[in-house]
């Protein structure tokens, strides 16, 4: 039986999508009679009809690929029910365009806010399939996403690199990583390079506990340290407050960036030199680890055999190392933050590294 399948990346890109994107293709060429249709530009692309037919022939050779042979944008989703100067009604727009499009069925790639209007449209009539991408790996109900583990190779090369430059100089040198509301990638790529204390913002730190890191390193005659850094990550002052009066405050005292912030504050209270640096969007560039790769197929292949089942509502998950869907109505939306009992987390504890509480 045929099926017009629609694909659309959305959001923040990631290694891995190219090869999801395949893994989705080459299956569902393989289990039915396929047509696929690229939507450009993320659910923007939907919004605005901005499509095209894709042959078998161009999904070729983007496994190794990282980016998005689709493009993407970040359209969030809390504008979607709101119609702008531009008149738009973007949910009846997309609604249009997918019927326009004589689509059996849309399968969506992104994080957080993908998922959750990919269940806005799934409350609407359509027929979606999500794939958990994100380098933050917290989308609610899979153990990982895929884009992570690359995003954990690449953070934990730049720590490693920073070791030496740090012992060069004796200095102190603060990593800021992505994760602005959960700190998996900052957590798993501190124990993965030695950093010597992590932050990240389900722990409030004490900037007093991260001097005495560097004071107690400096007394066993060890001239540097590393400090990770999420970027969501805050003191114990800022978690009491509301976030607009943290931002302001932020803003009074002129800092921009959090590792900037930790640097500055290191650097008075312990008269070590420091520095900071932020990777930034190095973290979600380049090929996708041979992990990666994997996953990202696995999650592909899962969603034809969706699509061949008629299993619509749903997106795909790893769940004790068995592949699965999880209803996009109990996981859109639902936040997956670090556990204070988490085994990784516990680990850190044990080998002596501090989380400034």
């Amino acid at each position: 039986m045929k099926r017009r399948i629609g694909i659309l990346t959305a959001g923040g890109d990631c290694p891995g999508l190219n090869a999801a994107i395949r893994g989705v293709a080459r299956a569902s060429y393989i289990a039915f009679d396929a047509e696929i249709v690229a939507i450009r530009g993320g659910y923007k692309g939907l919004i605005e009809g901005d499509f095209k037919e894709m042959k078998k022939g161009q999904f070729s050779n983007i496994l190794t690929v990282g980016g998005t042979i689709l493009g993407t944008a970040r359209t969030p989703f809390k504008e979607m029910r709101v119609v702008g100067d531009d008149l738009v009604d973007k949910v009846y727009e997309m609604r249009k365009n997918y019927k326009k499009l004589k689509l059996d069925c849309l399968v969506t790639l992104g994080g957080n806010g993908t998922h959750k209007t990919a269940n806005l449209l799934s409350e609407e009539g359509l027929n979606i399939i999500g794939l958990p991408k994100t380098i933050d790996n917290d989308i609610y109900g899979t153990d990982v996403t895929f884009g992570f583990h690359t995003a954990v190779d690449t953070a934990t090369d730049i720590i490693d690199r920073l070791h030496t430059t740090a012992a060069s100089h004796n200095r102190v040198m603060v990593v800021e990583i992505m994760g602005n509301k959960a700190g998996w990638l900052t957590l798993y790529a501190g124990l993965a390079g030695g950093a010597d204390a992590i932050l990240i913002p389900e722990i409030p730190y004490d900037i007093e506990e991260v001097v005495k890191v560097v004071e107690m390193r400096a007394s066993m005659g060890k001239n540097f340290t590393i400090v990770a850094v999420a970027e969501g990550a805050i003191d114990k002052e800022e978690a009491q407050m509301r976030r607009k009066d943290m931002e302001d405050k932020r803003k009074e005292e002129g800092v921009d960036f959090v590792c900037q912030r930790v640097a500055r504050d290191l650097a008075q209270l312990t008269g070590s030199e420091c520095r900071y640096v932020i990777p930034g969007h190095i973290l979600r560039g380049g090929s996708p680890s041979a992990y990666d790769r994997i996953l990202s197929t696995l999650f592909g292949t899962y969603a034809a055999k969706l699509i061949a089942e008629e299993n619509y509502g749903v997106t795909v998950a790893l769940k004790n190392n068995q592949i699965t869907a999880n209803k996009l109505s109990d996981i859109a939306g639902v936040p997956k933050a670090v556990e204070l009992d988490h085994h990784i987390l516990k680990t850190a504890k044990a080998m002596g590294i501090s989380f400034g509480d």
